[in-house]
């Protein structure tokens, strides 16, 4: 039996490609999984494990990043199919693990996968580095200046007659178009 597996992130939503290239393989079966290849658990290919899982079956995916991004966990995948005498196809790259040389061809293409990944972060690491060393930081802009948090500040401690405050958190953070934890926060770091 074919069981065909496929995953798209939660950037790419459209699942369609693979689902039309695993049903032209034949697979009987296909799971696809919407979830990041970093995740080792994923529901629809803990299904298509499940149903992989007599001598002869084969697992078919359209390529090998769409298994997973670690080395480890491809090589542990390759381990438990092989222990239940489950194939598996990569269409792409035309490996087929039930040959030898399909599953040297696996083991490489997993480690080359690997490094690049590793040099993605490098180099995620580094460009966020420069900025640093430009004075930028990364993350969103703050969402109220200094002179905004000045302003809610006083609103917050100005009182009426009756010794109450004038205006309510709630009140000052929609005066501001935030939510009233912004509020919160800025009113917490103002006193320190």
């Amino acid at each position: 039996m074919r069981i065909g597996y496929g995953r798209v992130s939660t950037r790419d939503q459209h699942p369609e490609a693979q689902h039309d290239a695993l049903r032209a393989a034949g697979c009987d079966e296909i799971f696809i999984d919407t979830a990041s290849g970093k995740l080792a658990r994923r529901p629809e290919l803990d299904k298509a494990l499940l149903t992989a899982n007599r001598p002869g079956d084969q697992l078919v995916v359209t390529k090998l990043d769409r298994l997973g991004r670690s080395l480890e966990h491809l090589l542990q995948l390759s381990r438990q199919l092989q222990e239940r005498g489950v194939d598996l196809v990569v269409l792409d790259q035309g490996i087929d693990t039930s040959s030898a040389i399909g599953c040297m061809f696996f083991q490489i293409l997993g480690a080359i996968a690997e490094f690049e990944h590793a040099l993605m972060s490098e180099r995620t690491k580094d460009g966020l580095a420069a900025a640093r060393a430009r004075g930028r930081t990364g993350g969103q802009k703050p969402k109220l200046g200094p002179r905004q948090v000045a302003l809610a500040r006083a609103m917050y401690d100005e009182v009426d007659d009756n010794g109450r405050r004038r205006y309510t958190v709630a009140q000052i953070a929609a005066g501001f178009g935030v939510t009233r934890p912004t509020i919160y926060r800025h009113l917490a770091n103002d006193e320190t």
